[in-house]
């Protein structure tokens, strides 16, 4: 079997992303879901994934990709259920980076000020888009504020959707910060700028621009990325938190491109095989560009060395309902994905599933 990186070592960098956060509070209700009897998706998948992840989860979805094909399995749910990524569509907004900047319509080096007017002569807006992508600009994980601090604490107790902001709104604040985070500190507010700025270049929002340049290039005919609850069907689940609570959708236009992406299992295997194969646009963004904790970074890629050498480059994602890990071999031609329709971290299980991945 192949050694990788203790689950911990891989949620370190990303942790407190949006749990932190959130502050989740103590309730009362009794514990998370156990996962029902009913699978859609081979068997000896579908058991790989029982015996890694357990049962504590609303649902469960899994793809494996490798040589010798695919793999998906979906516990508890619709076949066609769409899961929050969280933090994957990080990955997704890298890739639109560097396709951007394979268009030539922007480079690394190019100020966000010199994009966005809102931030022009703001210590904001003398941060690069590559030190937005690699989280070295200076933001801080989240707005610093009273205001996202109540929303903070009225999600915990209500299950509510912390991050309501427009775009516009989000731009606003982020004018009045000073920037100065210390290098290397994980930040939601960069991916939401780098969003809206690449979205200013391209003449789109962000929903758009990701469906027009990778979305629909990669053939993720299903993924999508709500702005608002009017936006999910019935194949959009909502997630529980860790104490069992059914919370709210996260779907907000400014934390669009920092955690809005919704996907199901079959979508996870195409992702996942555009990745290894390389015809994903913005392929370039997997690249690494700095150190990131004792790992290493491209346009929000994250890259590890495994204990027997192997470079695995992964993302991971939390919001208050839903946990993902998603993370490929690119030299070995295999990777996986596996998210939970409840917040609690998957991270262990997916380096499981893809150290074992070879047992199907």
């Amino acid at each position: 079997m192949p050694s990788l990186p203790l689950p911990a070592r891989s949620s370190t960098v990303v942790a407190l992303v949006t749990t932190a956060a959130l502050s989740i509070g103590i309730h009362t209700a009794p514990g998370p879901s156990q996962l029902p009897e009913d699978a859609h998706g081979g068997r000896e998948l579908t058991d790989l994934v029982l015996e890694i992840a357990g049962e504590d989860h609303r649902a469960l979805a899994a793809a494996v990709v490798t040589p010798e094909g695919r793999h998906t399995t979906v516990i508890g749910t619709d076949h066609d259920s769409r899961f929050e990524a969280g933090s994957i569509t990080k990955g997704i907004t890298g890739l639109l980076l560097a396709d951007a900047i394979d268009r030539g319509e922007v480079t690394a080096d190019t100020r966000v000020g010199t994009l966005l007017d809102q931030l022009e002569g703001t210590p904001a807006g003398e941060a690069t888009l590559a030190e937005l992508a690699t989280h070295t600009s200076g933001l801080p994980p989240q707005i610093p504020s009273r205001r996202q601090y109540l929303l903070n604490l009225w999600a915990s107790w209500t299950g509510s959707f912390p991050y309501p902001s427009s775009t516009e709104d989000r731009l606003a604040e982020v004018a009045e910060l000073a920037a100065d985070s210390e290098p290397g500190t994980y930040s939601n507010v960069a991916f939401e700028v780098l969003g809206a700025a690449l979205g200013e270049v391209a003449g789109q929002d962000y929903p758009e621009l990701a469906r027009d340049r990778v979305l629909d290039p990669v053939g993720l005919a299903d993924a999508h990325i709500p702005t608002s609850p009017a936006e999910l069907d019935r194949r959009d689940l909502l997630g529980e938190d860790a104490s069992g609570r059914t919370v709210a959708a996260w779907a907000g236009e400014s934390m669009a491109p920092a955690g809005g992406l919704r996907i199901h299992a079959d979508d996870l295997a195409v992702l996942l095989s555009a990745l290894l194969d390389g015809t994903a646009p913005g392929m370039d963004a997997l690249e690494p560009r700095g150190e990131l904790g004792p790992d290493r970074i491209g346009w929000a890629w994250i890259t590890t060395e495994t204990e027997d050498g192997r470079q695995v480059v992964w993302h991971n994602g939390h919001t208050s309902g839903f946990a993902a890990f998603l993370g490929v071999d690119r030299e070995a031609g295999t990777g996986v994905a596996l998210v939970s329709a409840t917040g609690q971290w998957v991270d262990a299980a997916g380096w499981e599933l893809l150290a074992r991945s070879g047992e199907l």
